[in-house]
């Protein structure tokens, strides 16, 4: 069956397996809509990072992926990363490398010379994501929260349709996990395009996703707003916890009782 011509990401049928274990059971997704950040959440060996590695083409994957009514199923690794960008986990950092130098790097990927053209969109990422003091500063010296915005910056610079964000706020204060889910919610309107994140801070999913997807043992529980997804009886299932879900000065809250 084919989808319809709507703008975004939708997914239908999709099986990836690690060996003999089955690891996504025939999965399909709700459209992932430009200009919003799609949040997707579950327990750990749910299935997130590999689904994400499979959308990138980087893992075996069998089923049907569509980007704005176009099937990409059959396309190369090489090919889709020029429209879905994918961040992993734990960013690489090339030694001796600066901040606009490793931002252009990721600019040039697939061209050839110099262009002025990527120059001006590595110096155009870097006022957006207010990097651009930083230009110059070598990556190493950065801190874990600046590093990760310039592995933002890196993906951004390529202009994707769709970006692939896995655990993008693990190991960062608190601080630094707002203003990073904040700046992805920001470009993710300006540049009309679609963010699927893994997540496992749920108060962060409530506050800064437009949707959030609840993956479990490879299949989708649910999917929608977030107050309306993240409840006490999913968390139930799926977390096993008895957590409260209400509203703090205008803002969705998290409370955890305990373990169930």
């Amino acid at each position: 069956m084919s989808p319809t011509k709507d703008a975004g990401l939708r997914v239908q049928g999709l099986q990836m397996r690690y060996g003999a274990q089955t690891v996504l059971q025939g999965l399909s997704l709700p459209l992932l809509s430009p200009g919003q950040v799609h949040a997707l959440i579950g327990p750990n060996a749910a299935g997130k990072s590999t689904l994400l590695r499979g959308l990138a083409g980087l893992q075996a994957a069998q089923g049907q992926v569509w980007l704005d009514g176009e099937d990409i199923s059959g396309w190369a690794p090489a090919r889709r990363a020029q429209r879905l960008v994918y961040l992993p986990q734990s960013l690489p950092t090339r030694t001796g490398l600066a901040v606009f130098e490793a931002v252009l790097s990721a600019a040039m990927a697939g061209r050839r010379g110099r262009s002025a053209d990527a120059l001006t969109q590595v110096e155009s990422v870097l006022q957006r994501l207010d990097l651009i003091e930083l230009a110059s500063r070598p990556l190493l010296s950065l801190s874990g929260g600046q590093r990760q915005l310039v592995g933002l910056a890196q993906a951004l610079v390529r202009r994707p349709r769709v970006l692939l964000l896995d655990e993008p706020t693990s190991a960062l204060d608190l601080y630094h996990q707002h203003l990073v889910l904040e700046r992805v919610r920001q470009e993710a309107r300006d540049q009309d395009m679609a963010v699927l994140t893994v997540l496992h801070d749920l108060p962060l999913a409530l506050a800064r996703a437009d949707q959030v997807l609840v993956l479990d043992q490879g299949r989708l529980l649910a999917a929608g707003p977030p107050a309306q997804v993240i409840a006490p009886a999913l968390l139930a299932k799926v977390y096993r916890v008895d957590a409260v879900v209400g509203d703090l000065a205008g803002h969705p809250a998290l409370a955890v009782a305990g373990a169930l």
